[in-house]
């Protein structure tokens, strides 16, 4: 018996997932109970003489911690894999759970035939990655990156338990805020929003607010249109240097010049 098959017991037996500091808690607790004190307080703890309990390093199991978990998750994981098991341990937004491998679904789901698979259309996809990347985000702020109202999707993801209200803006009308949920990682099988490709990068490029709409900005700013949204979101993606489309101000000498030209013949 060692730490890596305490942690896989651990797992089969809890229906929820185990967070690392939890697995380090109830590790460090049973070997509380083997000491000298414990035992003599009470003597149900004592393990039986035959019990491989017995062969424990108790004393480096009390001073097992996040480190030491990971480290026994990943040796489980290399165990798995070299003896070509069908599961694996992964690590989730809730913890660590014992999950069948990609490869074994079109036998998995047979478990299941009431089950079809839940697919987000594109419109709900867009507003969902769009609150992923600005959480905690408003309505009026989705709505001025999408150019359309958002209601419908927005509770199509609340109905599907992907997005939550996160609380209100300090804007005036203090309108709700959208951010993802648990079940959002889980789902993507990530453990932090951080983990989503690009996501430094994708929020520093600057995206209307909606702050217009609720009469924040400056009587001076007009909104932005919404091809300058459009166009905004699908450049950020590509970088500066392989952009081939000249400046706005280029582009509008250019169509003035056309029009003159065209009038004159």
């Amino acid at each position: 018996m060692d730490l890596p098959s305490i942690i896989e017991s651990l797992l089969i037996a809890s229906e929820a997932p185990l967070p690392t500091p939890e697995l380090a808690r109830l590790v460090r607790a049973r070997a509380a109970e083997f000491s000298e004190d414990s035992i003599t307080e009470n003597p149900e703890n004592a393990p039986s003489a035959d019990s491989p309990e017995r062969a424990l390093d108790l004393e480096t199991l009390a001073q097992a911690g996040d480190k030491e978990i990971i480290e026994a998750l990943e040796a489980l994981n290399q165990s798995y894999q070299s003896t070509g098991r069908s599961f694996v341990a992964a690590e989730r937004a809730k913890g660590w759970k014992i999950y069948t491998r990609p490869d074994y679904a079109g036998f998995v789901k047979l478990l299941f035939p009431g089950r079809k698979p839940e697919r987000l259309s594109p419109p709900a996809m867009e507003t969902l990655a769009i609150i992923a990347y600005r959480q905690p985000v408003t309505k009026s702020a989705l709505e001025a990156v999408r150019g359309v109202s958002c209601d419908g999707m927005l509770q199509k993801l609340l109905d599907r338990e992907l997005v939550r209200i996160s609380g209100r803006a300090d804007l005036p009308g203090r309108p709700l805020l959208y951010a993802t949920t648990d079940l959002f990682l889980e789902h993507f099988g990530i453990t932090d929003i951080e983990e989503l490709p690009n996501i430094g990068e994708l929020r520093q490029v600057k995206l209307p607010d909606g702050t217009e709409e609720t009469g924040e900005a400056s009587e001076n700013t007009p909104p932005a249109p919404k091809e300058d949204v459009e166009t905004q979101l699908a450049l950020s993606a590509i970088p500066a240097k392989e952009r081939q489309e000249p400046p706005p101000e280029e582009k509008a000498a250019e169509e003035e010049s056309s029009d003159d030209e065209e009038s004159s013949q």
